[in-house]
């Protein structure tokens, strides 16, 4: 039946996959399991008109979300990415060809993409990937990313990072859909060459790079809100780099914001205690006013115990407000939201700022296919 369900996908019925999906939770089916099976296809899902791989990544920052529900919780949050990825079109299978013999360079993948040659490139990658290692072909091809930021509005780093980070962890599961994905991607916004690296060896002090997160949490909209995605997904990647190509990533981010300033948001009023009834959450979501709810999430803020029902709350309103068609940024926003809760918990107006950016994207959004 898991096939079933791949096949469902693929064809893009959405009907039919999620009544499958509906019959296989009904069965006691663990929803985790589902999404783990998903995989293959997930790599091909596109987001037109767009290029950018939005639904792989998608997939992967699923599971920094997960920890924060509860098992009864999951099906919801499946059921989503189920029908988002059974309603679109689907990348075109890249036939996987026998790995190359000869030794292979970084170079040679560049080339390919300069050439457009998307199928090269990919058989260049998984081949790397053998002779290389894994580690090695992540390090090249973030940093190749890291020199089109401003181009790609972060994705070249963001999405590249999580796809990666997702083939990585599967073990179980052969590279190629994520790599085939990434060289179609490559190709197509013409990332073929790697940025030269700063020297430096010194890393960003942590007072400057409080105050660029402030920058990047400023500001509304969707190029705001990958401000925070990027360096979100340079975080998440930094165990590949050593201290100057790490610096290099840093300095490609803030050089991504441009001259934008940082600005605190001011709340107006704040609720004194920690909210423990979702129920009451919800009904402060649903009106749709994004300064209450970050004024609700802020007395939540305090310890993790209190930071993790902040997160399972707003998956949660996001679940139960779904109603069958969800821009990804609405889940890759808020993994990126919910690692600067984390990451800068003793830093108060980054972490507000955080959040209202999120929440404020999300309830634009939503507004506007109304």
């Amino acid at each position: 039946m898991k096939n079933d369900l791949l096949k469902m996908l693929e064809i893009s019925d959405v009907v039919g996959a999620t009544g499958l999906f509906r019959k296989k939770i009904s069965s006691q089916e663990d929803a985790w399991d589902i999404h783990l099976s998903l995989y293959p296809v997930v790599q091909r899902v596109l987001n037109p008109p767009f290029i950018n791989p939005h639904l792989p990544k998608m997939y992967r920052i699923y599971r920094e979300l997960v920890p924060y529900l509860g098992k009864d919780d999951i099906p919801a949050l499946i059921r989503l990415e189920v029908t988002e990825y059974a309603r679109r079109p689907k990348l075109e299978n890249i036939p996987k060809a026998d790995l190359l013999t000869s030794a292979v360079a970084f170079s040679d993948v560049e080339a390919a993409i300069r050439d457009q040659d998307r199928e090269k490139a990919a058989l260049l990658m998984a081949t790397l990937y053998q002779q290389e290692g894994r580690a090695e072909l992540v390090r090249r091809l973030l940093l190749l990313g890291s020199g089109y930021l401003d181009q790609s509005l972060g994705h070249s780093f963001s999405c590249t990072a999580f796809i990666l980070l997702e083939m990585l962890e599967r073990e179980d599961q052969d590279p190629w859909p994520a790599l085939a994905t990434l060289a179609d991607y490559f190709c197509k916004g013409r990332f073929h060459t790697t940025p030269a690296v700063q020297t430096t060896t010194r890393p960003p002090r942590d007072e400057a790079l409080s105050q660029h997160m402030l920058r990047a949490t400023s500001g509304r909209g969707i190029v705001n809100l990958h401000h925070t995605i990027t360096l979100y997904s340079i975080d998440r990647m930094r165990r590949f780099f050593s201290t100057r190509e790490y610096n290099h990533l840093i300095d490609a981010w803030i050089a991504f914001m441009g001259d934008k300033t940082g600005e605190e948001l001011k709340l107006e009023s704040i609720d004194g205690e920690p909210m423990v009834d979702y129920t009451r959450f919800y009904d402060i979501f649903s009106r749709f006013q994004a300064k209450a709810v970050v004024a609700a999430l802020a007395p939540m803020l305090n310890t993790p115990r209190n930071r993790g029902r902040a997160g399972r709350f707003l998956i949660k309103a996001l679940c139960d407000m779904y109603q069958g068609d969800y821009n990804p940024h609405y889940l890759t926003g808020l993994g990126s939201a919910l690692w600067v809760a984390d990451q800068y918990q003793d830093q108060g107006p980054v972490v507000i700022n955080a959040l209202y950016q999120y929440v404020d994207f999300f309830f634009s959004s939503i507004r506007s296919m109304d």
